[in-house]
């Protein structure tokens, strides 16, 4: 279980800061990452180091990014072949956010400064090490997002900035005490495809703290992101949300089941149902914290033609689960298991990694999927094999 405490806002390089405090060892393993990114569009060298700060007197890890000069705008479209997995999803958002606020085709979209150099160490770095950490469910604070002004390359744009408020529709927001850009739209971008959750932090017995640094020292509160991470109890509370429909084109029901998963839904799915004058219909269903039952219930009376939704509370007990990353003929899959006690019994390969694989390699999809679940291993077994890579 890992909480995110994002209530002083976020970017990418505090977000850095506190992965890299969780795991000193990390540091190379972020440098080779943004190296191996930077050579595959032959950018400029960027180097990572890491110094230890204090925030309003807390004590925090700043990352710290070195890059040269360039004033090299670079596309979605430039940006597209060097990033995979969680940093390709990182910066499809931001793409697809600066698209819709501009009001341009997604593959026009200059990143400019969310494009930079920079931008792209942070969201690799970041990525990177979060793999290490193998995180089964992660929840993320109400996001502090600033109020105010900020310049940039399309001149002076209100905070929060347009594209960290498209990016964060349907999560729970503040302002904060201080007039300043608090939350980046590389920070929202990242925190959108880390979490599972948002809310407050929930039951949980913590292990380790790591506290990553902003660029600025604020005398009002600790300018910094922390990251908690625990166990989680085994019996995990959550709300049942439901509403039954019978006039909903069926072509939105994905569209449905997205948005009430990223509005804090757990977990969401629909089912078929006979209604009333034996009208067929759907009852889509939400498993859902107490923090986000709000949000969910909006994004059901936005997406849906629901007039209505009914929950009550109901618990669940999940395995422990963690990643592993395998090579299929040179195309790394990410592979998800649950363990009981020690006992592996779950192996799923992630399918996003399995579809790219296989289509890179020319190859039946359910060919790369069993190679990647033969190739996983446990720790107790498989640790020395050199196509596994334990998170």
């Amino acid at each position: 279980m890992i909480w995110i405490d994002a209530s002083a806002g976020a970017s990418g390089d505090m977000l850095l800061g506190a992965l890299l405090a969780l795991d000193p060892d990390g540091l190379p393993v972020a440098q080779a990452a943004v190296d191996e990114a930077v050579a595959r569009f032959g950018g400029e060298p960027v180097s990572l180091s890491v110094q230890t700060t204090t925030r309003a007197g807390l004590s925090a890890t700043r990352a710290i990014v070195d890059v040269s000069d360039t004033t090299t705008h670079r596309t979605w479209s430039d940006i597209r072949p060097v990033v995979s997995g969680r940093a390709y999803d990182a910066f499809a958002q931001l793409a697809e956010a600066e698209a819709r606020v501009h009001g341009i085709p997604v593959d026009e979209v200059h990143f400019h400064e969310v494009g930079a150099l920079d931008a792209i160490a942070d969201i690799v770095a970041v990525c990177a090490l979060w793999e290490r950490l193998g995180a089964d469910h992660t929840v993320v604070s109400p996001v502090c997002v600033g109020s105010g002004a900020v310049s940039a390359a399309h001149g002076s744009l209100p905070v929060p900035a347009p594209a960290v408020a498209e990016l964060l529709r349907g999560v729970p927001t503040f302002a904060g005490p201080v007039a300043h850009e608090a939350c980046t739209p590389t920070g929202a971008a990242l925190l959108r495809v880390l979490a599972d959750e948002w809310g407050p932090q929930p039951p949980m017995t913590v292990d380790a703290i790591g506290t990553g640094a902003g660029g600025r020292d604020r005398h009002e509160r600790p300018n910094v992101v922390r990251i908690f991470i625990g166990e989680s109890s085994s019996l995990d509370p959550v709300l049942q949300l439901e509403t039954t429909l019978d006039d909903l084109d069926p072509r939105l029901y994905p569209d449905v089941l997205d948005a009430v998963r990223a509005a804090g839904a757990v977990e969401a799915w629909w089912a078929p149902v006979v209604m009333k004058h034996g009208r067929p219909g759907v009852t889509i269903t939400a498993l859902v914290p107490q923090a986000a039952l709000d949000n969910v219930a909006e994004a059901l009376f936005r997406n849906s033609t629901t007039l209505g939704v009914r929950w009550f509370p109901v618990s669940r007990r999940t395995l422990a689960r963690d990643w592993v990353e395998v090579d299929v003929d040179g195309r790394p899959v990410r592979v998800k298991r649950g363990w009981l006690g020690g006992e592996l019994l779950t192996v799923q390969p992630e399918y996003r990694d399995v579809a790219a694989a296989a289509d890179e390699l020319g190859r039946p999809v359910r060919e790369v999927m069993e190679d990647a679940r033969a190739k996983r291993s446990s720790d107790a077994t498989d640790g020395g094999d050199s196509d596994v890579r334990t998170h």
